[in-house]
């Protein structure tokens, strides 16, 4: 009776100690959530590491708080870990953003595209100005139908001197934006120059509106598709690439058997 008791309040004991685990561990990945935006998140064979970049990208100058937005200081270090951490496997960005800083996003699309791992992007709501390069940094791009992607011509706040050296200036930051674009995607300069001096569409600017069926169209963006397509892709890119990794393990020679230099 004695030991019936004792397992018991062994079996308690062990389903208070999971209890106590799982809420830590939901109110760790809560937190991460608040800080970063981001979540760790696991299906049993694949770890994936989800970044969301949203609001306006906040580059090197502080946004007002009432504003949403997604530091590219706290962006770049969750990059690092991805691409180092042996325990993530993948990286899910999820794009929801009106632009922001030039600079900062070519940083983060730069950093992207140079990860080993694989990388998949979903386009949700909008990826406009600065946000297309990052939508099509990842190996892999998605957009949802309902999605639109604004492109238009660089553009500066505050005073500007209307001298020759600063309309060069204008022409080689969009040049570099251009190129990355392009060199990305599908869509050839020739065609991302027509769609950026695009007078018919912006009332109050140059440039083109995208949907998502239209963006896929023009060779922008991959593919059409929703999160759960976009997840699949990922979870496929990872198999081919531990499949390929373990393709290029060098086996042992000869099942172990020892050989002797100088013997036949």
């Amino acid at each position: 009776m004695i030991q019936k008791e004792n397992n018991n309040n062994e079996v308690k004991n062990n389903t208070a100690t999971n209890i106590k685990g799982d809420t830590q561990c939901s109110s760790n990945q809560n937190q991460q959530v608040i800080d970063t935006g981001s979540i760790l998140t696991s299906d049993g064979r694949h770890t994936i590491h989800c970044l969301t970049i949203i609001g306006q990208i906040e580059g090197h100058t502080v946004l007002p708080s009432q504003d949403k937005a997604t530091k590219y200081e706290h962006v770049i270090p969750q990059l690092v870990a991805v691409e180092e951490s042996p325990d993530i496997d993948g990286l899910l960005i999820i794009i929801n953003t009106v632009g922001g800083d030039v600079e900062a996003g070519l940083a983060l699309a730069e950093l992207i595209a140079g990860m080993s791992k694989p990388t998949v992007s979903i386009v949700l709501g909008g990826g406009h100005s600065i946000g297309v390069p990052l939508a099509v940094s990842a190996k892999h791009s998605f957009i949802v139908p309902s999605a639109t992607m604004t492109i238009h011509p660089v553009r500066i706040n505050g005073m500007m001197l209307g001298v020759p050296q600063t309309m060069d200036y204008f022409k080689r930051m969009q040049d570099r934006i251009t190129k990355f674009i392009t060199d990305h995607s599908h869509i050839s300069p020739e065609r991302m120059k027509e769609l950026i001096e695009n007078t018919n569409e912006l009332v109050l600017d140059i440039g083109s509106i995208l949907d998502g069926k239209q963006a896929v169209e023009e060779g922008l963006i991959d593919s059409l598709g929703s999160l759960s397509d976009a997840i699949k892709c990922l979870y496929k890119m990872i198999d081919e690439r531990r499949a390929a990794e373990k393709e290029n393990q060098p086996s042992s020679p000869d099942n172990g058997t020892l050989r002797f230099a100088g013997r036949n």
